[in-house]
């Protein structure tokens, strides 16, 4: 499923950003 790939990605790079900038969290 191409779509369900592109929800992980997504998931991933959000997970980063939280990591780098936890005071928006």
């Amino acid at each position: 499923m191409i779509i369900l790939g592109i929800i992980v990605v997504l998931l991933f790079v959000y997970l980063f950003y939280a990591l780098f900038n936890p005071e928006k969290f």
